[in-house]
C-alpha cells in the first residue's frame, strides 16, 4: 500500500509517487465519468473513460504565441418540447427581423478602425519631469456650471467640448438661421417650448454627438459634414408644425436614458459655443429653444439656488479673495466656499416659544440670542448655523463620528454639561431635567460603548464622562468629612428605594414570577430594563468592572483617568453590599489596584504633575479598599487575609506623611486613609495584631498632636489626620473591651459571632495620658471661633476616644471600680463642669436650630437634578456654613459632648446631677419646643435620611441623660413635658439602623411615669372637669375619663409590655443595632446600613396592637380570637387615650378620620370585644374626644387615609358585622351613626338604606346619647333622589321607625318633607314627577302619625321625644301648594287641614 505524501517532500517525490502508481497497476480511488451535455444528451453508460498511462502536463509542444481569437459560433437556444423552433432558422435572427423599433439602429455596433489614428508624442522638454496639470488651466475666469460636478467631470466636459467642434447629428442639429415662419421661443407657450428638439446659437457649427471618429483620414469630417448639411436642409424643407410632430414622435419612441444623454452632450457644447459667441459679440445671448424644461424666470421674491450661478451675476462676497499661491485653491470653487460668507443675521425671539439648548465648550448653557465671535469654534454647519453651541442631539451624534478628536470633544462637553447640571448651575432656564433626557437617550450605554474604543483619548473621555454621571464630589467630601462623627462611618447605600413600586403593580403575579423578577440575574432582565430603575445595576450588567479593569492593567492610562476610574469604583461599592462583593471579586481588579497603586516600594515623587500613577501610591486607591471594607465583615476579612493589606498598612503607617516621598498633600491623605481603613477593620474586631508591631509609631503620632495644634493656622487636612487616627484608637479601645461572645442557639445573633478580639486592657490604658491634654488644648480655643473652626474635628474625636475609654475601662472585671470612679471625678471637676459654665457652650446650644433639618428644611433642599434611578446626596453644590454638616455645624462637638455625659452618668450615677445641667441650657430647650411642635415631617430623601439620622443621636442622647437625672431627682413638670413629647416625636422620626434607640425609647422615656407629671399633678381631674364643661356629665363615675386617664398612668408597665411586643423591630436588626451602638464589634455585621425606605415606626404606631388584632382576626380560619385580646385591646386604648388627652401633639400626623377607622377595628376583630366593660369605656371616651367640637371639623372621610385602602369598604364590613353581632349595642350604634353625617359621601348612606336596611331595627341609640348635633345629619337638605326614595320607602314599609331608630327616623323626616315642599324651578322633570308623586302618596297614607310628621315638620329638636318640632298648622305658602297638588282627589272638597 502506497503512503501518503509527508510535509517536507517536493514535487519529484510526488511525480515518483505517481510513476510508482501507474507501474503498479492498482485500480484507482476515484473514477473520471464524462458527463453528457443537455443538447447531445447522456452519454453511454458502458463507454470506457479515457485513460493514460502517464498523467504528466507536458509543455514542450505549447506553441510560443497564443491562437488568433476566432468569433465563436452564436449559441443557440435549447428549444422547448412544446414550440419547437423551424429548422435551419436562427432565432435572434427572427427577433431582429420583426423588430421595427428605433434602437434596433443603435445595436449594430462596428469596431472602430485605430489603425490611420495619429499618435500624438510627447514633446521634448528640458525637465526631466512634465508639467503638473493645474486645474486653473484654461479655465480662469470660468463660474462653475453646477455645484454637483467635481472637478475631474468638469474637466474632462471642457476637453470634450474642445475636441468636438465640427459633426452633427440627424436627430439633433443646430438651427444657424431660423428659416421663415419659424417659431421662437418667445412665440411658443411654455408647453411647445419644452417639445421642441435641442437648438444651439447662431455661432454652433457642428454636430454634438457624432464626431466621425474610427474613419480613416479626411472621410471622417467629409461624413459628419455631409451628415450635418443633410439635417439643416432637411429642417428647413419642414414647417415648425411638421418639426413638433417628428419631436415628439422621435420623444415617445427613444429611451429617456438616451434623450437625457442627448440633452446633457447638447447642454455642453451649448456652453461652449454660447461663450465663443459672447466673447466675438458684446451683445446679449440670443433666444435658445432647448429641449429642457422650459426656464420661467422666478419673481423677484423669489430667492435664487445657492448652486446656480449665471453669467453678470454678481460674484459671492467672501471675507477674502482667494489667491492662487493658497494650498488647493488653483482652482476656486464657489459654490464650496458658501460657508465662508457671514453668517445669516441672528433671529431675535420675539415670542415665549421653547428653543432648543445649546452649550458651549465648556458646558455652559449658552443664551437664545448670544451673539459670539466665530473664532470660539461654536459655530458649524448644522441646524441654526447662525446660533453658537452644541445642542445635545450634535453632541450625540459627534460621539459617533469616524474622528476620534470629535468623539473625544463630544465627551468632553457631555461631561461638562452633566456637572453643571448636577451643580444646579441652569436653574429654571430649561424645560426638564437634562439628566433624565440624557440617560432616556441611551446616554449611559453610548458612555459604555465608548469605553470599548481603541483610542486612548475616547476612552479617557468616556471615563471623565462617567464619572460625571456618577459620581457627586460633594458626596464624597461630606462622607469623608464626617467620618469621625457619632458614629460617622455607618452610612446608608445609596441605592435607590423606589424599586419595590413594581411589585405593587403585580400582586396578581404569582410568587415564583415575582421572585424572577426581583432577581435580574435569574430572570434575565436586559440591562437597559435595569438601567431604568437602577443605574449602577444597569453599568454592572454590561461588565463595565472587566472592561476598567483592563483599561487599568493593559492601557496604563494617565493619572486623570485612573483617578476617575477609581472614583468610579468607590461610587460602585457604595451602592450596596452586591455591589461592593462584585467589585471585589472582578478577577484581578483588586490585585491590580493594589499592585499598582498601593505598591511598598516606589520612586520619590515630587511635588507637580505626575507622568503616571502606576507603581506610584495612591491615597484613592486606599479611599476604595476603605469603603469596600465598610460594606460587610466578610469583605474586610477577605481584603486582609487574601491581598496581604497588613504589610501595606505597615508601610504607610509607619512612616509620618513628610518621609513618605510623596507630594505633601498626597502624603496627608495616603496616611489618613491609611488609619481610616485600619480602624473600619477594628470596627469589626479585625486588624488588631497590628497595633503591637505599630504601637511605638502610633504613640510618636500622638505625642506631635499638642504641636500640631500650636500651629497658628492648622491645615485641614492635617486636622483630619489627626481625627482619623484618633478615630482609630477609639474604635481599638473598643476592642480592648470585648469579650468572647457566649455561643447561642439564635441564628440572628450567631451569625454575628466572631473571635475574640488580641488586645488587652493593659496594651491600651496609657492612651488617656496621651489624648486628654489634646482636649485641654482645644477646648481653651473655644472662646475663639476662628481658631475653633480650624480645628476641625479634633475635639470631637478627643471627647468620643474619652467615651469609648471610660466605657471599657468600666467593664474589666479584674480592676477596682473605685479607681475609674475617681478619675470621673477628676475629669467632671477639671474640664466638663468648668466648660458647662463657658457662654461659648451656650452660643453653640443656640445655633442648633438654625443648622437643624427639622427647624430649617430649606438647609437641606434637594438638588434641581435629581434622579430616583441614581441616588445622591445632594451635596454638589456646596453645603452652607450653617447647616448640619456644615463648617459652623455645632451637632458633631454636642453630640460628642452628650455622649460623653451619659456614659459617665450611666457609670458614676452620683455625677449625674450635675452632668444633667447641661440639659438646661435654652439653646437646648427651644431647640426642642421646636422640634416636638406639630409640622409636617421632612421629604424623605437620600441627604435629609443621612442629616436625620445624625440629629436623632443628638436628641436621643439628650433624652437618655434627662431620663437618667429623672430617676434620681424629680425634673419639673415643665421639662418633664417637654422632654416626652420629644421623645414621643423622635420615636417616630428614627430610621432603618436605629433600631436600638428606638427599642430603649420605649423602655425607658416613652413608657416612664416620671415624664408624665399630669398623672400626679390632678391630670385626671382635669379631664374630668373639661368634660363636665363640654355638658357630657351624665355618666357613672366609672365612665369618666379621669378615671380611665388615672388607671392608664397605674398601668404603664403592662402598656410598655404591650408595645414592645408590637412594636419592636426584627431580632436580626436589632441585635445588629445593638452591636453598634453598645461597642460589641464581633458581632457588628456591617458599617453599610440598611436603605432608608421609611421610618422603622408609623406615624399611628399607638395603634399598631389594635391594627396587629385585627389582620390576626382576618387571618385567622375559625374566627377565634388570639390570645389575651382584650388586654391587648385595653393597653392600646389606654395609651391612645393618653395621648389624645395630654399630649395631642403626639398623635397630630393622624388624621381624625385615621383615628375612627382605628377605633372600627376593635369592634371587628370579633363578637365579644367590644362588649368588655373596659373597652367599652375606653372606647366612649376616645369617641368623645374625636366629636369635640374643635377636632370635628376636621374629620374628613372623603379623603385617602394612610393604611386604608378604601373607607367606604371598611363601612361596609363594618355595617355587615353590626347587623349580625351587634343586639343593639348603643356604642356600636354611635359608630355606625357617625359616618351617616350629610357632608359625608352619599355612598354611606345609601349603603345602609339601600343594602343593609335590616340593620336599622337595631340602630335604637337614643336622642340624648347621640354623640354629635342632630343638625349634623339634618342639613343642609338632601338632593340625592335616589337615597330619598330609599328614605321615603323605609318610612313607608315601616322598616325605619322612631321606637327602633329614632336618630335615623327624625333624620328621614326631615329630609322627605324638604323634598316634598321645595320648589326650585331649576329641578329636571324628574325630580318634580318624583316629588309630585311622593307628596301624593303622604297625602294618601293610612299611618296618620307618620302622615303628620311628614307634613307638619318643623324643626329638628333633640329634646324631643320624636326629634322634631311640628307645624300646628301648616305655612300658607304649603297649604296652597298641597291644596292645588291634590284638588283631584280630595273628595266632598273637605281639607283635614
Amino acid at each position: 500500500m502506497l503512503s501518503r505524501p509527508k510535509p517536507g517532500e517536493s514535487e519529484l517525490d510526488l511525480l515518483r509517487f505517481q510513476n510508482q502508481f501507474l507501474a503498479a497497476g492498482a485500480a484507482p480511488a476515484v473514477q473520471l465519468v464524462k458527463k453528457g451535455s443537455r443538447r447531445d444528451g447522456d452519454t453511454n453508460p458502458n463507454q470506457t473513460p479515457l485513460q493514460d498511462h502517464r498523467d504528466v502536463v507536458m509543455l514542450d509542444n505549447l506553441p510560443d504565441l497564443p491562437p488568433a481569437l476566432v468569433p465563436a459560433p452564436p449559441k443557440r437556444a435549447r428549444p422547448s418540447p412544446g414550440c419547437p423552433l423551424p429548422e435551419h432558422e436562427d432565432p435572434e435572427e427572427r427577433l431582429n427581423r420583426h423588430d421595427q423599433h428605433i434602437t434596433a439602429v443603435l445595436t449594430k455596433i462596428i469596431e472602430r478602425d485605430t489603425s490611420s489614428a495619429a499618435v500624438n508624442l510627447p514633446l521634448p522638454s528640458g525637465v526631466a519631469f512634465p508639467p503638473v496639470f493645474h486645474r486653473s488651466q484654461g479655465r480662469q475666469g470660468k463660474a462653475a456650471t453646477s455645484g454637483k460636478r467635481s472637478i475631474f467631470a468638469q474637466e474632462i466636459a471642457a476637453r470634450r467640448v474642445s475636441e468636438a467642434r465640427v459633426p452633427a447629428v440627424r436627430e439633433v442639429v443646430s438651427i444657424l438661421d431660423p428659416p421663415e415662419g419659424a417659431v421662437t421661443s418667445e412665440a411658443l407657450t411654455p408647453r411647445e417650448q419644452g417639445n421642441q428638439l435641442p437648438c444651439g446659437s447662431s455661432s454652433f457649427q457642428g454636430p454634438h454627438l457624432v464626431t466621425g471618429k474610427g474613419l480613416r483620414g479626411q472621410e471622417a469630417e467629409q461624413e459628419a459634414q455631409t451628415i450635418h448639411e443633410e439635417n439643416v436642409a432637411r429642417l428647413q424643407a419642414m414647417a415648425p408644425e411638421e418639426i413638433l410632430q417628428e419631436q415628439q414622435r422621435l420623444l415617445a419612441q427613444l429611451d429617456p436614458s438616451l434623450v437625457a444623454f442627448l440633452r446633457s452632450r447638447s447642454r455642453t457644447h451649448k456652453q461652449a459655443g454660447g461663450k465663443a459667441a459672447e466673447e466675438q459679440r458684446p451683445g446679449g445671448p440670443s433666444v435658445e429653444v432647448t429641449g429642457e424644461e422650459p426656464v420661467v424666470p422666478a419673481p423677484a421674491t423669489e430667492p435664487r439656488r445657492e448652486d446656480e450661478l449665471e453669467p453678470g451675476a454678481p460674484a459671492l462676497a467672501l471675507p477674502m479673495t482667494p489667491h492662487k499661491e493658497w494650498l488647493h485653491m488653483d482652482t476656486v470653487e464657489l459654490e464650496k466656499l458658501h460657508w465662508t460668507q457671514d453668517l445669516p443675521p441672528l433671529r431675535r425671539q420675539q415670542t415665549q416659544e421653547r428653543m432648543q439648548a445649546r452649550f458651549s465648550l465648556q458646558g455652559e448653557l449658552l443664551a437664545p440670542d448670544v451673539d459670539l465671535p466665530t473664532h470660539l469654534g461654536l459655530h458649524h454647519h448644522g441646524e441654526e448655523a447662525e446660533r453658537a453651541g452644541y445642542s445635545l442631539q450634535e453632541l450625540f451624534h459627534l460621539t459617533r463620528s469616524q474622528v476620534s478628536q470629535q468623539r473625544v470633544l463630544a465627551l468632553h462637553v457631555l461631561a461638562q454639561v452633566i456637572s453643571r447640571a448636577q451643580a444646579g448651575e441652569f436653574g429654571d432656564q430649561l424645560v426638564g431635567s437634562v439628566l433624565h433626557l440624557l440617560l432616556d437617550a441611551g446616554f449611559l450605554f453610548l458612555l459604555r460603548f465608548s469605553l470599548d474604543d481603541r483610542v486612548d483619548g475616547v476612552i479617557a473621555a468616556a471615563v471623565r464622562a462617567l464619572r460625571a454621571l456618577l459620581v457627586a464630589p460633594g458626596d464624597e467630601e461630606l462622607l469623608d468629612s464626617t467620618f469621625s462623627w457619632y458614629h460617622g462611618a455607618l452610612v446608608f447605600p445609596l441605592m435607590p428605594s423606589q424599586e419595590d413600586k413594581e411589585d405593587e403593580d403585580e400582586d396578581e403575579e404569582p410568587p415564583a414570577e415575582k421572585a424572577k423578577r426581583k432577581n435580574p440575574e435569574e430572570g434575565n432582565r436586559p440591562p437597559s430594563d435595569l438601567a431604568r430603575h437602577d443605574v449602577i445595576k444597569g453599568l454592572l450588567a454590561t461588565n463595565l468592572l472587566p472592561r476598567l479593569r483592563y483599561v487599568l492593567e493593559v492601557t496604563c492610562p494617565g493619572p486623570s483617568v485612573v483617578l476617575d476610574i477609581l472614583a468610579v469604583l468607590i461610587r460602585l461599592a457604595r451602592h450596596s453590599l452586591e455591589s461592593a462583593t462584585r467589585v471585589l471579586e472582578c478577577p484581578r481588579l483588586i490585585e491590580t489596584v493594589v499592585r499598582e497603586f498601593l505598591p511598598t516600594s516606589w520612586s520619590p515623587v515630587g511635588v507637580g504633575p505626575t507622568p503616571s500613577l502606576h507603581k506610584v501610591p495612591c491615597a484613592t486607591a486606599m479611599k476604595l479598599l476603605r469603603v469596600l471594607a465598610s460594606a460587610g465583615r466578610n469583605i474586610a476579612a477577605r481584603l486582609l487575609n487574601s491581598f496581604d493589606l497588613r504589610s501595606h498598612l505597615r508601610r504607610f503607617i509607619a512612616e509620618p506623611p513628610q518621609e513618605l516621598a510623596l507630594p505633601p498633600e498626597e502624603a496627608e491623605m495616603l496616611s489618613m486613609e491609611a488609619f481610616r481603613l485600619w480602624a473600619v477593620a477594628a470596627s469589626y474586631g479585625q486588624g488588631s495584631d497590628l497595633y503591637r508591631e505599630l504601637y511605638p509609631v502610633l504613640m510618636q503620632a500622638l505625642q506631635a498632636v499638642p504641636k500640631e495644634l500650636n500651629v497658628h493656622s492648622p491645615r485641614p487636612l492635617s486636622m483630619q489626620r489627626i481625627a482619623s487616627l484618633l478615630s482609630l484608637l477609639t474604635q481599638l479601645t473598643l476592642a480592648a473591651s470585648s469579650t468572647a461572645p457566649e455561643p447561642s442557639s439564635d441564628p440572628a445573633e450567631a451569625s454575628l459571632s466572631a473571635t475574640p478580639s488580641l488586645i488587652t486592657w493593659t496594651e491600651v490604658s496609657g492612651l488617656q495620658l496621651l489624648v486628654e491634654p489634646c482636649l485641654r488644648q482645644t477646648l481653651k480655643l473655644l472662646p475663639r471661633p476662628e481658631m475653633w473652626s480650624a480645628l476641625g474635628l479634633v475635639p470631637t474625636a478627643c471627647l468620643l476616644f474619652l467615651d469609648a475609654y471610660y466605657q471599657a475601662w468600666s467593664q474589666q472585671p479584674s480592676l477596682c471600680p473605685g479607681d475609674w470612679l475617681q478619675d470621673m471625678e477628676r475629669l467632671s471637676e477639671e474640664l466638663l463642669l468648668p466648660l458647662l459654665n463657658q457662654p461659648t457652650l451656650g452660643s453653640l446650644w443656640d445655633s442648633l436650630g438654625r443648622c437643624s433639618l427639622l427647624c430649617n428644611p430649606l438647609s437641606c433642599a434637594p438638588t434641581p437634578e435629581t434622579l430616583s434611578s441614581l441616588v445622591s446626596l445632594g451635596c454638589t453644590g456646596g453645603r452652607p456654613a450653617l447647616s448640619l454638616a456644615g463648617s459652623a455645624s455645632p451637632f458633631p462637638f454636642l453630640t460628642a459632648l452628650l455622649s460623653l455625659f451619659n456614659t459617665l452618668a450611666r457609670i458614676h450615677k452620683g455625677l449625674c446631677g450635675q452632668l444633667a445641667a447641661i440639659l438646661a441650657a435654652p439653646g437646648l430647650q427651644n431647640y426642642f419646643l421646636q422640634c416636638a411642635a406639630p409640622v409636617a415631617a421632612p421629604h424623605l430623601t437620600p441627604f435629609s435620611a443621612w442629616a436625620l439620622r445624625h440629629e436623632c443621636h443628638l436628641q436621643y442622647l439628650a433624652l437618655t441623660l434627662a431620663q437618667r437625672a429623672a430617676t434620681l431627682q424629680p425634673m419639673a413638670a415643665t421639662n418633664a413635658t417637654l422632654h416626652h413629647g420629644m421623645a414621643l416625636a423622635l420615636l417616630s422620626r428614627l430610621l432603618p439602623g436605629s433600631e436600638h434607640l428606638a427599642h430603649e425609647l420605649l423602655l425607658s422615656c416613652v413608657f416612664r411615669l416620671e415624664f408624665l407629671p399630669e398623672g400626679a399633678s390632678g391630670g385626671p381631674e382635669a379631664a374630668d372637669f373639661s368634660d363636665r364643661l363640654s355638658l357630657r356629665s351624665g355618666r357613672d363615675p366609672g365612665c369618666e375619663r379621669g378615671a380611665q386617664l388615672a388607671q392608664a398612668c397605674q398601668d404603664l408597665s403592662s402598656i410598655r409590655s404591650c408595645y414592645l411586643t408590637h412594636c419592636s423591630p426584627a431580632r436580626a436588626s436589632l441585635l445588629a443595632s445593638q452591636a453598634v451602638y453598645r461597642g460589641e464589634l464581633q458581632r457588628i455585621p456591617a458599617l453599610l446600613l440598611p436603605v432608608p425606605k421609611e421610618p422603622l415606626l408609623p406615624t399611628d404606631w399607638p395603634f399598631l396592637p389594635l391594627i396587629h388584632l385585627y389582620h390576626r382576626a382576618s387571618d385567622t380560619p375559625s374566627g377565634l380570637p388570639p390570645a389575651d385580646t382584650v388586654g391587648t385591646a385595653m393597653r392600646a386604648l389606654q395609651w391612645v387615650l393618653v395621648l389624645e388627652s395630654w399630649r395631642p401633639q403626639a398623635l397630630w400626623a393622624v388624621p381624625p378620620a385615621a383615628r375612627l377607622a382605628r377605633l372600627m377595628c376593635v369592634f371587628l376583630v370579633d363578637s365579644e370585644l367590644f362588649r368588655e366593660t373596659p373597652v367599652q369605656r375606653l372606647v366612649a371616651a376616645l369617641l368623645a374626644q374625636l366629636c369635640q367640637p374643635e377636632v370635628l371639623p376636621t374629620l374628613n372621610l372623603d379623603c385617602p387615609l394612610p393604611g386604608l385602602a378604601s373607607f367606604p369598604d371598611l363601612y361596609a364590613n363594618f355595617l355587615e358585622h353590626f347587623e349580625a353581632v351587634s343586639f343593639g349595642d348603643h356604642l356600636f350604634g354611635a359608630l355606625v351613626l357617625l359616618p351617616l353625617q350629610r357632608r359625608f359621601s352619599v355612598t354611606l348612606r345609601l349603603a345602609l338604606f339601600g343594602e343593609h336596611v335590616g340593620a336599622l331595627r337595631a340602630l335604637g341609640l337614643p336622642l340624648t346619647q347621640l354623640p354629635v348635633s342632630l343638625e349634623c345629619y339634618t342639613g343642609p337638605p338632601e338632593d340625592n333622589l335616589a337615597l330619598l326614595q330609599l328614605y321615603f320607602r323605609a318610612l313607608v314599609t315601616g322598616a325605619l321607625r322612631p321606637c327602633w331608630c329614632p336618630v335615623l327616623y327624625a333624620v328621614a323626616v326631615a329630609h322627605v318633607n324638604s323634598f316634598i315642599f321645595s320648589q326650585d324651578p331649576k329641578s329636571s322633570d324628574d325630580v318634580k314627577a318624583a316629588r309630585r308623586s311622593m307628596l301624593q302618596k303622604t297625602w294618601l297614607l293610612a299611618d296618620e302619625s307618620l302622615r303628620q310628621h311628614l307634613l307638619h315638620y318643623k324643626l329638628p329638636n333633640s329634646a324631643l321625644p320624636e326629634g322634631f318640632e311640628l307645624y300646628p298648622q301648616l305655612p300658607p305658602l304649603r297649604q296652597q301648594y298641597l291644596q292645588r297638588l291634590t284638588s283631584g282627589m280630595l273628595q266632598n272638597g273637605g281639607s283635614e287641614t
